[in-house]
């Protein structure tokens, strides 16, 4: 196995007991590769970053990330589809949530890495201190 392939370095506890860093299945594989497609959009990620900082609704989400009602709808539907995000009704107003913290863990991953690839941060207040590429680094992107 080349270095770092399959290694949980830094991940310990992450996938639970006796999980198992081999080949996963074709089918895994697809349906990892289409909810990474469905965060390849912009738009999606920028929702499902500002999820995973607290629920919010459709008015809330529209006026955080600069999007019609109509679109960000759209994306919602098509997050939740997938099971990236989730909603609950309270009353009248439909609420939209990351409950799933592994989830908020990629997305705070990858942003955060790109960030600090641009910045030079060295992570800002509020972020997971876990390693360097935490998470929460998303200062002068709107969030």
């Amino acid at each position: 196995m080349a270095a770092g392939v399959g290694s949980a370095e830094g991940l310990e506890g992450s996938f639970g007991e006796g999980f198992d860093f081999g080949d996963p299945s074709p089918e895994v594989l697809s349906e990892a590769a289409a909810a990474f497609g469905l965060l390849a959009s912009s738009a999606r990620l920028h929702l499902v970053w500002a999820l995973s900082q607290g629920e919010s609704d459709v008015s809330g989400l529209a006026e955080r990330v600069g999007g019609a009602l109509p679109a960000i709808s759209q994306h919602l539907a098509k997050l939740k589809l997938a099971g990236l995000v989730r909603s609950r009704r309270e009353g009248r107003r439909v609420v939209y949530l990351v409950d799933d913290p592994h989830v908020v863990t990629i997305v705070r991953l990858m942003v955060g890495q790109l960030v600090d690839r641009r910045t030079g941060a060295e992570g800002l207040p509020g972020a997971a201190s876990a390693s360097r590429a935490g998470s929460g680094r998303l200062r002068g992107l709107g969030a």
